[in-house]
């Protein structure tokens, strides 16, 4: 393997950067713990107040402990449903976690925003989930306690393919898979989402805290007439020793947790997809210098292999086809241990063997044509694929049109598509076009996607996209017999880019579920290792099939 990556001085540049980046981490972690605060410190301390831990704390004491969950979707639903007082985390909790040293998706309702009431994108995030148990093949464990359904927005959460029924759907599908989920019922657990828990293979219930029923005491008193209370209606007791929907009784919060670990401890082990790995091996530099690489202005040049060296095993690489297409960087390392084929964006201007200079972060046809044969060689030889994205887009020109840019990007793109090997995404800078979709964007299936703080995700850059809307608003004003000063064209200019910047940052698309989470740089190598090992769960890698390629 050859080594990759060299010593930084500190310098001037180096320095800005690295402050810039630590000041957006900064922010960022102001911004999770205030989302940590669910329905705000009133709400905890009622939810406490009725002797019930909240989600995190739940989440906290099931897991081995607190380092080995990877919260996931932090920002769900952040800025949204301004007009009901905001969803701060969807008031779902989910992540991957360690149960007994093995990984599980946990799942848990925070009662503490609107009672646990699912808004359209808590449905939306529920989904997400169990689309990373179904693929990766590991347990769930839902730790229940919901209000079910916010009526106001019913109509966007109730009727559609990928709306709420899906989740019981998905129950289903995952226990006709053998994937085990279990269900605590820790508080109340109304109408449609009493079928998730009861559901899942095996149900608790807390004593006193949970019930689950189809219809509350109220709804059952406008409906038949008959007047009884939630407890007798269906309280821990009356559903575990009478109708039997639920399986344990338990006192209180700790001692549900507990059986639960009780229960998984006994899991058995099942066959694994057999990725390689050996004993992990640190990079010869330090993550946290990734800060002062990356640039403030995400369209600046960097080296992509300063980056790559800080979080490979030995700071080491076998680059595939070094001196050919070098705008997109591909090879074969180890990160923490595992086997990985990376594909890269170089960001720097390169020179090419003919000495055309290329522009750093743009996909060339050579790029495309190497790339897409080196996720065909990964996928022959079973090794998972990691994507590190900074792309601006396809060349574009008459040169690059000629020279068949749309055949060779169709080359990339259909091996992304087919790819069977697990693919994990990381958006380091730029995003742009169909650059996100050859780099495997959200629509091409990465099993788990990830962003940097300052990363960019649209279809174009910024400045580009704000010249085109302001052009277009312009000759919209000119038919209607308008005209602007240069001042009211600048102003209208800022007001659109800055819009623009906003929907196109890494916040807006976290709240939307288009990456699974906004991760610390120097924190890379965890995420990654951890998808790898959630995904060495699946044994059932398919057969790789590229399709239709022309040459």
């Amino acid at each position: 393997m050859n080594k990759i990556g060299k010593a930084i001085k500190d310098s001037e540049t180096y320095l800005k950067r690295e402050d810039f980046y630590k000041n957006l981490l900064r922010k960022l972690n102001s911004e999770k713990e205030q989302i940590k605060l669910g329905g705000g410190k009133k709400a905890i301390e009622r939810q406490k107040g009725k002797g019930k831990l909240t989600a995190r704390e739940r989440i906290n004491k099931l897991v081995d402990d607190e380092k080995s969950f990877f919260e996931l979707s932090t920002f769900a639903g952040y800025g949204m449903y301004k007009e009901y007082g905001g969803a701060p985390s969807s008031g779902t909790i989910y992540g991957i976690g360690k149960i007994n040293g093995k990984f599980h998706i946990i799942i848990a309702n925070d009662a503490t925003v609107k009672a646990g009431a699912w808004f359209p994108i808590t449905v939306k995030k529920n989904l997400r989930a169990q689309e990373i148990a179904l693929e990766n093949h590991i347990p769930v464990i839902y730790l229940v306690d919901s209000a079910g359904v916010f009526l106001p927005m019913q109509d966007e959460i109730f009727p559609d393919k990928e709306h709420f029924g899906r989740i019981f759907r998905n129950n289903a599908v995952m226990s006709a898979k053998g994937i085990p989920q279990i269900a605590a019922i820790m508080g109340p657990c109304v109408a449609g989402g009493a079928y998730l828990p009861i559901m899942s293979d095996e149900a608790l219930i807390v004593e006193g805290e949970g019930s689950v029923f189809l219809a509350g005491s109220h709804l059952v008193k406008a409906a038949i007439g008959e007047v009884i209370d939630n407890e007798k209606l269906g309280g821990a007791k009356v559903q575990s020793n009478l109708s039997g929907v639920t399986d344990y009784v338990m006192k209180n919060d700790e001692e549900c947790l507990q059986q639960i670990r009780s229960l998984t401890e006994k899991f058995g082990d099942q066959t694994k997809a057999g990725f390689s790995r050996i004993k992990s091996n640190p990079p010869l530099f330090s993550p946290k210098e990734i800060y002062g690489l990356l640039p403030e202005d995400p369209i600046k040049p960097y080296d992509m292999y300063e980056l790559i060296g800080r979080i490979t095993d030995g700071s080491e690489m076998d680059e595939y086809k070094a001196g050919y297409g070098k705008t997109i960087i591909t090879g074969y390392a180890r990160i923490d241990g595992w086997a990985v084929g990376i594909v890269a964006n170089q960001r720097n201007i390169v020179k090419t063997e003919t000495g055309e200079m290329q522009v750093g972060g743009v996909i060339y046809s050579d790029s495309a044509d190497k790339a897409a044969r080196f996720i065909m060689n990964c996928n022959q030889k079973k090794i998972p694929l990691i994507f590190l994205q900074d792309v601006t887009g396809f060349m574009v020109g008459s040169r690059a049109e000629h020279g068949g840019i749309i055949k060779d990007g169709a080359k990339m793109v259909n091996a992304v598509a087919n790819s069977v090997v697990p693919k994990i995404t990381i958006i380091v800078g730029n995003s742009f076009g169909a650059g996100n979709y050859a780099m495997c964007g959200k629509a091409y299936d990465p099993r788990f996607i990830f962003a940097y703080p300052n990363a960019k995700i649209s279809v174009m850059g910024g400045s580009q996209a704000s010249s085109v809307l302001l052009d277009i608003k312009l000759k919209q004003a000119e038919k209607d017999g308008k005209l602007f000063s240069e001042g009211e064209k600048k102003k209208l200019l800022n007001d659109i880019l800055n819009s623009y910047e906003e929907t196109s940052g890494p916040l807006y698309a976290a709240a939307r579920l288009w990456i699974d989470e906004i991760i610390d740089p120097a924190l890379s190598r965890d995420y990654i290792s951890m998808a790898l090992e959630v995904a060495n769960n699946n044994p059932d890698t398919q057969k790789f099939n590229v399709g239709v390629i022309q040459t």
